[in-house]
């Protein structure tokens, strides 16, 4: 049996990173160096509706199963999943009625708990529901904050909520007021929000100011690798490495996220 932490086949080459970008047709893969966007295409052709990175390794939360992307896409035996992430060197997922599990081999799942709604979110120790923020230990923490729209966890841990975007430090405190539907954060200390539909990055110091995208459409997934890369609902595909942002359409439609195999 392969077991997850072996099934690493995504490996940086030559300068290149390639993005997964999902989406109702599918999970794209983007090849981009530095700023410049090269090839891309579908090459996992079932509706994604979350879809997750960590070194190596591209995991996708469909409407059936959670699989590990690769030549041949390995089914984990999750079932239908709402959210997935990676948390110690294992997948967890969660669903539409609050279940948490998480996984080393496939088809061997530890159940967490149940949250006590629709999991929306997962990163790192953080999971976001339908009925709040939880936290993930050997069992699910109980729920701070209000439903919850994403999570993120980096030098900084985020929630986006309908009303703002919190930080935790010692207890959660808004940052941003208004109606968050997205956040990111980096251990190197990149993040952003998006907030009654403008987009945010949050600086060194802590300050969040608007960031002017040069299209005109919400973004709807973050990652981050040797640049800052966005996909927006709409399927365009964005990426700044530090001389302002680049686009290219990608034909994809109902995008849910973008994730890196950095």
């Amino acid at each position: 049996m392969t077991t997850i932490e072996e099934k690493r086949i995504f490996a940086k080459k030559s300068g290149r990173t390639r993005a997964f970008v999902g989406s109702g047709v599918g999970v794209a893969a983007v090849s981009v160096s530095a700023d410049l966007v090269g090839e891309f295409g579908v090459e996992y052709r079932t509706a994604a509706i979350d879809v997750a990175g960590r070194a190596g390794q591209i995991a996708v939360a469909t409407g059936e199963d959670v699989v590990l992307l690769g030549d041949e896409p390995l089914e984990l035996g999750f079932g239908a999943a709402s959210a997935v992430g990676f948390r110690d060197g294992a997948v967890v997922a969660g669903d539409e009625n609050g279940r948490v599990a998480t996984a080393t081999d496939p088809d061997v799942w530890s159940e967490i708990g149940s949250a006590g709604g629709a999991v929306r979110a997962i990163d790192g120790d953080l999971a976001a529901a339908s009925d709040g923020v939880y936290r993930l230990s050997e069992r699910l923490d109980d729920p701070d904050l209000d439903a919850a729209a994403d999570v993120a966890s980096g030098a900084v841990d985020l929630a986006a909520t309908a009303a703002g975007v919190y930080r935790y430090q010692d207890g959660w405190t808004r940052e941003i007021e208004g109606d968050a539907t997205l956040v990111a954060a980096d251990a190197d200390g990149r993040a952003h929000a998006v907030v009654d539909s403008v987009f945010y990055a949050r600086t060194s110091g802590g300050e969040w100011s608007p960031v002017e995208l040069p299209v005109d459409a919400d973004p709807a997934g973050v990652a981050y690798g040797p640049a800052t890369y966005v996909a927006t609902a709409d399927g365009t595909f964005l990426v700044d490495a530090g001389d302002g942002w680049r686009h290219q359409p990608l034909g994809l439609r109902g995008v849910v996220g973008c994730a890196v195999a950095e």
